[in-house]
C-alpha cells in the first residue's frame, strides 16, 4: 500500500495529539454508554417491544453524534471559519463532486462482493417464477414484498440508516479531523483509528451474555465482529481521507451492511463463486488507489487546512 507523498508537508498541529486521542476515546465511550442511559440514568422502564427498544437507541445515537460534532467543532475552532460551507466541509459535508463520491466508492466496494453476486444470482435464477411459471413476474413480486417488509423492519433502519450515518459521523467525520489536526500521520490514523470503532462494539459481548449465550461463544462472535469492524474501519478511514467527503464511507457502510460478509465459495455454483471472489478482490486492490485519487473528488489540492488529509496524499 502506497503511503502519502511528502511533497505536501503536514500542517503544524492545531491541537495537542494527546487531546485529540482523549477526545476520540471519549466519543467512542459516550457513543456506547449513552445507549444505556434511558434505563440506567433516566430510570425509564424497559422497552416493551423491539421497535420501542431501538427507537430509544436511535434517539440516543443521534444525541451522542450531535455532541461529538459540537465537541469537534469547539476543539478545531470551526466557528471561526468565514462561511458555513467551509465549516461543514471539516466533517466531509460537501455538495461538490457528489456523484463521484457516491458512485465510484460504491462500484469499488462491490468488487469484493463479486462472489456474493454470483451466488445470489444463481439462487434467484432457480427460485424466481416458481409459483406462476413467469420469471419476470415472480421476481418483481418478490422484490416488491421484500421492499415493503424492509421499510417496516426496525432492524433494516438500524443497519442501513442509523448505524451507517451516526457511526461514520462520529468515527470518521469527527475523529479523523481531530487526529489529522493533532499532527498524526495519515497511515497511522488509517490503521489505528478503527480501534476506537471496534471498541464501540464491545458492548455486544455484554448483550450476548444477557441473552444467555455462554461466554466462549459470545467471545468468538464478538471477536469475529471486531475483526470485521477493524478491516472495514481501515477502508472507511481511507475513503474519508482520500475523498474528503463523508458520503463515500457512508455509502460503503450501507452497502456492506446490506451484503454481509463476502461469499468466498458456494456448493451450488461449482467453484464459480470462488473464481468471482478472487477476481473481484484482485480488481479491488488493483483499482484501490486510482479509484480514490483525490483529484477525482476535489477541484483544489492546495491552500488546505490541517483536516484536509487528501491534500497531502495527492
Amino acid at each position: 500500500m502506497a503511503m502519502p507523498s511528502d511533497s505536501h508537508p503536514a500542517s503544524p498541529p492545531v491541537i495537542p495529539g494527546t487531546v485529540a486521542v482523549a477526545a476520540c476515546a471519549a466519543m467512542a465511550v459516550s457513543y456506547v454508554a449513552v445507549l444505556y442511559a434511558p434505563t440506567l440514568l433516566l430510570r425509564l422502564p424497559p422497552a416493551t417491544s423491539l421497535r420501542a427498544f431501538f427507537h430509544r437507541r436511535f434517539v440516543c445515537a443521534a444525541l451522542s453524534s450531535a455532541a461529538s460534532v459540537i465537541a469537534t467543532a469547539s476543539l478545531l475552532r470551526v466557528w471561526s471559519l468565514s462561511d458555513s460551507p467551509k465549516a461543514l466541509a471539516v466533517f466531509g459535508f460537501r455538495s461538490d463532486h457528489l456523484l463521484e463520491a457516491v458512485v465510484i466508492p460504491l462500484l469499488l466496494t462491490s468488487l469484493v462482493y463479486a462472489g456474493s453476486f454470483v451466488a445470489r444470482l444463481w439462487v434467484m435464477s432457480s427460485s424466481c417464477g416458481r409459483d406462476d411459471g413467469e420469471v419476470g413476474v415472480g421476481c418483481t413480486e418478490k422484490l416488491a414484498r421484500w421492499m415493503q417488509t424492509s421499510l417496516q423492519d426496525v432492524m433494516v433502519w438500524r443497519n442501513l440508516v442509523v448505524a451507517p450515518f451516526t457511526e461514520e459521523l462520529v468515527f470518521r467525520a469527527c475523529m479523523i479531523p481531530l487526529l489529522l489536526c493533532g499532527g498524526f500521520k495519515m497511515h497511522n490514523i488509517i490503521f489505528l483509528s478503527p480501534i476506537f470503532f471496534s471498541l464501540a462494539h464491545l458492548n455486544h459481548l455484554f448483550e450476548l451474555h444477557q441473552q444467555g449465550c455462554n461466554f466462549m461463544r459470545s467471545l468468538l462472535i464478538v471477536g469475529l465482529q471486531l475483526g470485521y469492524t477493524v478491516i472495514f474501519g481501515w477502508y472507511a478511514a481511507f475513503l474519508f481521507i482520500r475523498t474528503g467527503n463523508l458520503v463515500s464511507p457512508i455509502v460503503a457502510h450501507i452497502f456492506c451492511n446490506m451484503m454481509g460478509l463476502p461469499a468466498f465459495s458456494s456448493p451450488r455454483t461449482r467453484g464459480v463463486t470462488s473464481v468471482a471472489f478472487v477476481a473481484g478482490s484482485v480488481s479491488f486492490f488493483y483499482l484501490l488507489f486510482p479509484a480514490t485519487s483525490p483529484k477525482l473528488y476535489n477541484a483544489m489540492l492546495d491552500g488546505c487546512s490541517c483536516w484536509h488529509g487528501y491534500c497531502r496524499w495527492s
